[in-house]
């Protein structure tokens, strides 16, 4: 028992030392761009680490991964926006429904094959975008929800400053990654490589596959509701462009480029890819261009993410 412990420990001490050291940086130097991008980036890690518990661990690739993160944001913002309910309890309450959402989208869509799954996650996320853009009295349809977020305090840090929330932001996606990282290296997690690796031997071992399956779908959609109240709270709103499909396809290269069989690998490619995106958005005007260039050169160059990579290079030294 105090062997399993070990690495558990180990992770721990190592992200609150990471927690320490990006926490730190703005007493030594402040830079409003670099905690732009740490906030951003806590959102995004939160994003695209769920959408590698269903690819990397499961084998489903959801399209529609978007869906979750939008609808994280969306119910966050009109909680704060309508009603008088402070920022945890709001955020918690997001949270929980984006689970349930996950729960009747994946009820749907776990026990069909991996392409048929693929796409119909896909046309649950555009069924969704089409309700936001449409339901203009509530979401405020294309121009999302304008007016910002009532920046009420959480435990006496005020999240109107941008060095509180950027400290709120890191905490929070550092806390959410252990817990991720905690479910992956579970029982249920290998149970979930298992269903991966060989779906009718794990099947035959007794495991209901639709399931573990439903219950991995909605583990990731609940942290990609995470992800979104972090974004909500960034862009001081909601706007339909975090529900639409670009922006599952942003999630789909970030675990690409880092590396689908690292934990740490959406992590990574999330930075990657937002500071390609900044990058290039200064640099010139066919982005998408590049960027697409960027992502076709590492997938054939490379064949598998960052991490992943460097792991098949130095094995002894990245274990």
């Amino acid at each position: 028992m105090k062997e399993n412990r070990r690495p558990a420990m180990r992770e721990a001490a190592i992200a609150a030392l990471a927690l320490i050291v990006v926490l730190a940086i703005p007493f030594v130097h402040r830079s409003p761009a670099f905690e732009d991008f740490v906030i951003r980036l806590s959102a995004m890690a939160l994003f695209a680490t769920s959408l590698n518990l269903l690819v990397g661990n499961t084998g489903m690739v959801s399209f529609g991964h978007g869906l979750f993160y939008g609808l994280g944001a969306y119910a966050f913002a009109l909680m704060m926006q309508m009603t008088e309910l402070s920022l945890p309890v709001a955020a918690v309450l997001a949270v929980l429904f984006t689970a349930v959402a996950a729960l009747c989208v994946g009820a749907i869509c776990v026990r069909l094959s991996t392409d048929y799954f693929a796409f119909i996650t896909l046309a649950f996320q555009m069924l969704i975008y089409s309700v936001i853009i449409s339901w203009q009295s509530l979401t405020g349809g294309d121009q999302g929800l304008r007016g910002g977020l009532p920046r009420r305090e959480i435990f006496g840090f005020e999240l109107a400053s941008q060095l509180h929330l950027y400290q709120f932001c890191a905490v929070v996606a550092v806390i959410g990654l252990l817990a991720l990282r905690h479910i992956s290296a579970s029982p249920f997690g290998q149970t979930l490589r298992m269903i991966r690796d060989n779906d009718s031997r794990t099947s035959f071992l007794g495991v209901v596959l639709w399931r573990a399956r439903l219950w991995a779908f909605t583990i990731a959609g609940s942290f990609a509701g995470l992800g979104g109240v972090l974004a909500a709270l960034f862009v001081s709103g909601a706007y339909p462009e975090l529900a639409d499909w670009p922006n599952s396809g942003q999630a789909i290269f970030a675990v690409m480029l880092g590396g689908i069989n690292s934990f740490l690998g959406p992590l990574l490619g999330a930075a990657i890819l937002l500071a390609l995106n900044d990058l290039l958005a200064r640099t010139t005007e066919y982005q998408g261009l590049v960027l697409g260039i960027v992502v076709l050169i590492f997938a054939v160059g490379l064949r598998r993410g960052v991490l992943d990579f460097l792991r098949r290079a130095w094995p002894s030294s990245l274990r």
